[in-house]
């Protein structure tokens, strides 16, 4: 929340879209303090944009919203797995509206190592795992969630590169607010007010 408080102070007022909240801390406020703020999780099978277990079925390499109809997506350790991120980084610029951004953390465990995917899934619906199967845990499912990408700082290129849009990475380190570990940047992509004519 310091990071959205610092460089998004509107969002209260903003339509606020959460991909797979954790049911607490940033994503508690959020929802009692946005006054437009909706919630979403991915159900396969279920149809896209419906109403599941209390949330708006999402999956984030295709999202149902129209262009330019969201301010702020948020996403908290979301994209580590995603069989698609370069979609997904479409999808969220196609649906931000201009001034709009993705504020989103996701672990960087390769740090200034490239960026390494570890599972792919095929056209059929199978998974070829490129590393061993690894697992994070799933609020909507038991299972848990497959781990597919190990991200670097790459990722604002990767990022760049799929939609255009620029990433800034903020770390904070302060114990006065109880932070200071591992894996905690911030990420914020941002879509700008009007495009850049080269």
């Amino acid at each position: 929340m310091t990071v959205i408080e610092r460089c998004i102070p509107g969002w209260r007022s903003m339509s606020v879209h959460e991909s797979s909240p954790c049911g607490r801390g940033a994503s508690v406020r959020l929802a009692k303090e946005a006054s437009s703020y909706l919630a979403s999780q991915h159900f396969p099978g279920e149809a896209p944009g419906s109403l599941v277990q209390g949330f708006r079925n999402e999956n984030l390499e295709a999202l149902s919203f129209a262009d330019a109809s969201i301010d702020l997506h948020i996403t908290q350790d979301v994209l580590e797995h995603v069989f698609n991120p370069e979609a997904v980084f479409r999808e969220i610029a196609r649906t931000l509206r201009p001034g709009g951004a993705h504020v989103f953390t996701v672990p960087l465990v390769r740090g200034a190592e490239p960026s390494r995917r570890r599972a792919l899934q095929n056209p059929d619906g199978t998974i070829t795992h490129l590393l061993a199967a690894q697992y994070h845990g799933n609020p909507v499912d038991e299972r848990g969630s497959l781990v597919t990408m190990d991200w670097g700082y790459d990722i604002c290129t990767a990022i760049a590169n799929a939609c255009g849009l620029h990433t800034e990475i903020h770390t904070i380190d302060d114990l006065s607010m109880g932070i200071r570990a591992k894996y905690i940047e911030v990420l914020v992509t941002r879509k700008p007010l009007q495009a850049s004519h080269a």
